[in-house]
């Protein structure tokens, strides 16, 4: 699977978009981890234009590559997990003084159906960063994983927030 071909394939899940603020829909298997990241602006800025950059992906060995280098609604990003093409397309975004942050939806060829969403959020002073996914097994492989999968997916979030941590540690 190419980037380019991601174009031409279609979200594999219903409804969309529910990441940003949910609740999370029934049908799903669900998560949501969090942690925090430091406190100030300096922190705030850091952690969001990492984000925005994918760097959480980075941080935990995706590789993503994505049809514009910052995300955006309607780019596709597609990551390598070990041999499988990961393709993705980001559903929503969100860019404001207390908020940052992007939801992406699986495309046909993933092998979950579902939405993960990464927020960097100010709570007073202090910056945190908040995934959130909703997702169900699409292919043989994850619906025989089971309960591996989804703690498999529980460590990769887990992955994410420390790549972001490290994003805002290296910038202050």
């Amino acid at each position: 699977m190419r980037l380019a071909d991601l174009a031409d394939l279609e979200l594999t899940y219903e409804p969309r978009g529910l990441t940003l603020d949910g609740p999370l829909p029934p049908g799903f298997h669900h998560l949501e981890v969090e942690r925090r990241l430091g406190a100030g602006d300096a922190a705030y800025r850091a952690a969001s234009e990492a984000l925005m950059a994918y760097a959480p992906q980075r941080g935990v060995g995706l590789r993503p590559r994505a049809t514009a280098p910052r995300a955006a609604v309607g780019v596709d990003v597609l990551s390598r997990l070990v041999f499988l093409g990961v393709p993705c397309r980001i559903v929503w975004t969100l860019e404001t003084a207390d908020r940052t942050g992007f939801g992406y939806g699986t495309l046909e060829g993933h092998v979950e159906s579902g939405e993960e969403g990464f927020l960097v959020e100010r709570r007073g002073d202090e910056v945190w960063a908040v995934i959130r996914a909703y997702a169900r097994a699409d292919l043989w492989l994850t619906r025989l994983g089971g309960p591996v999968t989804w703690r498999l997916q529980r460590v990769v979030a887990v992955g994410y927030l420390r790549a972001l941590r490290r994003a805002v540690r290296e910038d202050g």
